[in-house]
């Protein structure tokens, strides 16, 4: 069973804002993770241009897998064959797995909601299929994930009250449903619930307040960067994060950038995913402590440089920008290992180093540097 320990709790402040900050760690049966971190997403049981050596070298703790499309391919016959995700994939650090909740938001128009659950069509081959509550914390008991999510609906912004209010009561209800089957089933893994309720503070305040009564390991906070303004997603985290337990991971689903990273560690979140540093990387858009590049850019042609001087990735200590630019404009596939490498690394070298700002007590100390550096780029 999972363990949380809160190690340190950040009591900066500064004028009117502050540090609510938090050091800790999370034991599993397949290790433990130092949070505040970035889990990168392995939507297939595979980091996209990554193997698990690659992971190692960039430090991952734990990844993510997804639960819809690992329940349409390979499907749960191999997996549970293979005996587990880990085994499948050679991964055997902690990994999570999400519930599917958000792709039937994203694939929304092949998707039906009901109090029983979502009846979907695959964008596969268009099979039709079901997933209730206890049917998807089942498909995660098959995975084998140390950390599995509740069935939730993902509302979408803009969403009318009546519309984030009845996604709500949904995600409740199959919140407690989950619950009841993971525990009447063995509670080997971890469930964690998921907060709700929108752009409405009253409504986070309400979904906060029906998840937390039931006794789940973990919380995490769905529905954001999902179309909404930045300064609102941050409004609504920064309202939501201290209604969830203290003593129990927090964890904001699906976000997001360098700079969201840093805010959200501050409000006192300890857990983020997010395709963006894979995804860009394969866009030729690279992270670096001043900022980003697009790796494709002309002024790259002749440049010896690493990408980021002050990293020590592999591809930094090995690659010039010229090189990395030659490889993805020539479409070849080492393009996409290499710069995935480089902004992995930079993402959990950046949850490291905030560790480390936290433990010593000089964590808003480090968020001024890390602006500061962007500007002066």
């Amino acid at each position: 069973m999972l363990t949380f320990e809160l190690l340190k709790q950040s009591t900066e402040s500064k004028g009117s804002s502050g540090s609510r900050a938090r050091l800790g760690t999370i034991t599993t049966d397949h290790g433990i993770i130092q949070t505040p971190i970035f889990m990168p997403v392995g939507t297939l049981g595979s980091v996209k241009a990554m193997s698990v050596e690659d992971l190692d070298h960039c430090k991952a703790q734990i990844i993510l897998g997804n639960t819809y499309h690992l329940y349409l391919r390979p499907g749960c016959e191999v997996i549970n064959h293979m005996e587990g995700l880990h085994n499948f994939i050679g991964w055997d650090k902690p990994m999570l797995t999400d519930s599917g909740g958000f792709q039937f938001f994203s694939l929304a128009k092949l998707a039906k909601f009901s109090d029983e659950g979502v009846s979907f069509q695959s964008h596969i081959d268009g099979s039709r299929h079901v997933f209730s509550p206890e049917k998807a914390v089942e498909i995660q008991m098959i995975l084998g994930s140390d950390i599995m999510m509740s069935l939730d609906w993902c509302m979408g912004s803009p969403a009318t009250e009546k519309q984030t209010m009845d996604a709500l009561k949904k995600t409740s209800m199959w919140a407690k449903r989950g619950f009841d089957f993971w525990q009447e089933n063995g509670a080997v893994n971890n469930l964690f619930g998921i907060v709700q309720g929108g752009m409405y503070k009253h409504l986070r305040s309400l979904s906060a307040q029906q998840l937390t009564r039931i006794e789940f390991p973990g919380f995490a906070i769905g529905g954001l960067s999902v179309g909404e303004p930045k300064d609102l997603m941050y409004e609504m985290a920064d309202h939501t994060l201290p209604l969830l337990p203290v003593h129990k991971p927090r964890y904001i689903m699906g976000v997001g950038t360098p700079e969201d990273l840093v805010e959200l560690t501050g409000m006192g979140c300890d857990m983020f995913d997010c395709v963006m540093p894979s995804r860009n990387a394969r866009n030729g858009q690279l992270f670096t402590s001043s900022g980003t590049i697009n790796i494709s850019n002309a002024k790259f042609k002749l440049d010896k440089g690493p990408i980021d001087t002050d990293c020590k990735c592999y591809t930094c200590q090995k690659y010039s920008r010229a090189y990395l630019r030659h490889l993805y404009k020539s479409r070849e596939l080492l393009a996409y290992r290499l710069n995935t490498i480089h902004n992995l690394y930079y993402y959990l070298d950046l949850m490291e180093k905030m560790r480390r700002a936290i433990r010593e007590d000089s964590f808003l100390e480090f968020k001024h540097e890390f602006y500061s550096k962007r500007r002066s780029e």
